[in-house]
């Protein structure tokens, strides 16, 4: 399936320019993972401010493979465990192996995933989140968090919201610092979708290896468009008020794992980033 309309439409001459003189989270976590869509900003900046994280670069590079893993965890949770066909990921970042419609059509050929995302160089490597099986559909728009009711009405052209949907909110809700706008936000997400959805959440701690955390990114925020706000596990706990959480509940990245035994890309170690997966009742 090719790019949405949303995105055809918008054309390449309207796409706003890619800033190489502030580091962008998409791309640092690009670089994190090994990837090539990065800039010196963005390495220079990785390399200044993980110097204070548990383990140095190598740790936080090992905890972002740990957080790409469970992505991969949830998703294959879903689609086969409990059934789930669509999939609403936003704050898609760039592609890598694994990507959320691979993960989910392997489990479900038929499943249907939008991807979301405002930054320009996730859009010009969209095309390879757009390789979807024949019985299922991928779909991209270029859209912002801060604006759910464009995401809602722009995904519609692919998913149906009279059935259950998944939404994967992953590294993204860090970067809002009013939990009153995360609320409201996903208020409105999850209103949308049936019951039977699910809301799944990733979002740095504030209570593991607090000291370490707080300098890296006092560090990272003065270098990135984007500052980052750490929250507690109860504070995590609290923004899935309402739903029922999946177990095992809110927990570290590597304790998130329904299947068995953590895998190999969880440290044995904390991990100071919390997860949960939510159902609408």
């Amino acid at each position: 399936m090719t790019v949405s309309e949303s995105a055809q439409d918008a054309g390449r001459e309207q796409w706003p320019e890619i800033d190489t003189s502030v580091a962008h989270v998409a791309r640092v976590y690009d670089f994190l993972l090994g990837g090539k869509a990065n800039f010196a900003v963005d390495r220079d900046a990785a390399e200044r401010a993980y110097a204070a994280w548990p383990g140095g670069l190598d740790g936080v590079r090992a905890d972002a493979r740990a957080h790409r893993a469970l992505l991969g965890r949830v998703v294959r949770y879903l689609a086969a465990e409990e059934g789930v066909r669509q999939f609403l990921d936003i704050g898609t970042g760039i592609p890598k192996e694994n990507n959320v419609h691979e993960v989910a059509q392997r489990a479900a050929p038929a499943a249907r995933i939008v991807y979301v995302d405002y930054d320009p160089i996730v859009l010009a490597h969209a095309h390879q989140l757009l390789t979807s099986t024949a019985e299922g559909a991928c779909a991209y728009i270029r859209g912002d968090l801060r604006e759910p009711a464009q995401i809602l009405r722009e995904a519609a052209a692919t998913l149906d919201f009279g059935q259950p949907v998944a939404i994967l909110l992953f590294g993204i809700l860090h970067f809002f610092a009013e939990t009153g706008d995360i609320r409201a936000i996903l208020a409105a997400l999850t209103q949308a979708v049936v019951p039977g959805s699910y809301l799944a959440i990733t979002h740095l701690a504030r209570d593991v290896d607090s000291d370490a955390l707080t300098e890296t990114f006092a560090r990272l925020n003065e270098q990135m468009s984007e500052s980052v706000t750490l929250r507690t596990q109860d504070e995590v706990r609290e923004l899935l008020a309402g739903m029922e959480i999946i177990p095992p509940g809110v927990v570290q990245l590597p304790q998130w794992c329904p299947d068995g035994p953590a895998d190999a890309h969880c440290p044995n170690r904390p991990l100071p980033m919390w997860c949960a997966v939510g159902r609408r009742q």
